[in-house]
């Protein structure tokens, strides 16, 4: 998905919710932080929108344990306002820290220009691998190699969040859905499937490494 909004304030969250959807962004709701975490763990999320205030924690704890898994860009919305309040969100990982009330022309702004920074570039490098967003292949030195549109999807995902181990939940639930009639096994196919298309020895894979006992990451 592309923004996860982490707000208690049902009237705002669905106003928001509302005017992103407009701005064609795919958005996911939560309106606590557990909800918020779970959301997270089990789809990931190219932004997350975070309240500070949340009944049952506080944006902070949310914002340091989604830090913890990726680097996923972080706004913090919020109404407290004290110097203290927003070295606090910055030191623990927060790109921004916007005022409430806010401008949502302000927001909307910051928001493209986070998406164009991170993530509308034509091509994503790494190493001697590219992915060419516009046209769907993976081009390894001067080799170009046309993947299914979930292997696509998959690399994307990783190396997105390049040293970041992201659970077999987290990349299957992003990639097929969490209603996909599929198994998650499924994913340890496809992952086999692109070790043989990009890696220099399948069996002893540099590039997607797996971490025993919960998912893969991506090394470069």
């Amino acid at each position: 998905m592309d923004i996860l909004i982490v707000e208690d304030n049902k009237e705002l969250l669905q106003l928001l919710t509302d005017f992103l959807r407009a701005e064609d962004y795919t958005v996911s709701t939560a309106e606590n932080g557990e909800k918020a975490l779970s959301l997270y763990e089990r789809y990931g999320a190219r932004l997350v929108l975070l309240d500070i205030n949340l009944p049952d924690t506080d944006g902070f704890a949310v914002c340091e344990k989604i830090r913890a898994k990726g680097n996923t860009p972080i706004i913090m919305l919020t109404a407290r306002v004290s110097k203290e309040d927003k070295l606090n969100g910055l030191i623990l990982g927060a790109d921004d820290y916007i005022e409430k009330p806010y401008d949502i022309d302000i927001l909307l702004a910051k928001i493209k220009g986070i998406f164009k920074r991170r993530f509308a570039e034509d091509k994503l490098s790494d190493g001697e691998i590219t992915l060419d967003l516009a046209a769907g292949t993976i081009i390894k030195g001067s080799k170009t190699i046309c993947p299914t549109a979930k292997e696509f999807e998959l690399l994307r995902m990783l190396m997105e969040n390049k040293g970041q181990t992201l659970t077999k939940e987290r990349l299957f639930n992003a990639v097929w859905g969490s209603d996909s009639e599929s198994e998650q096994q499924t994913l340890t196919v496809h992952i086999k499937w692109l070790r043989e298309k990009i890696e220099n020895d399948p069996k002893a894979p540099t590039h997607i490494v797996t971490v025993w006992g919960k998912g893969y990451r991506w090394e470069g």
